[in-house]
């Protein structure tokens, strides 16, 4: 199996991982009379929690970009140790950017999501350029 389709793997269990973070403290903190309804009206959660949505959110829409590098590396054959670099480095940047995004330390976040957005990048530019 190419490097790059085992870490899209662990970067899709990892979402899994995201998403139980995420709805322990949502359920806790907006109630399973809500989280559990037909969510007629818009309730958003807060602090931590909110944290922890928009990151898992974040990571839906990252993993759409990475997933697209490793089928175009994978599909074209291209795999090399620049884009096995880059998909862990993705990965690594995904795992690190959960605690930087919910513990709220400013500029942290966006460093840590650049890193895993450019390794993506790099993926797609050596193999496309």
């Amino acid at each position: 199996m190419p490097v790059e389709i085992k870490v899209l793997g662990f970067a899709a269990l990892l979402q899994f991982v995201q998403f139980v973070l995420m709805a322990v403290p949502v359920n806790i903190q907006l109630g399973p009379k809500y989280t559990g309804g037909n969510r007629d009206e818009e309730k958003r959660a807060a602090g931590v929690a909110g944290r922890l949505k928009r990151a898992m959110d974040n990571h839906f829409e990252g993993l759409i970009l990475f997933t697209i590098a490793v089928i175009v590396v994978v599909l074209g054959d291209a795999s090399s140790s620049i884009t096995e670099t880059c998909a862990w480095t993705y990965l690594a940047a995904r795992v690190l950017y959960i605690p930087a995004y919910a513990s709220g330390i400013f500029l942290v976040r966006s460093l840590i999501w650049s890193v895993g957005f450019f390794a993506t990048l790099v993926m797609l530019w050596v193999v496309l350029i």
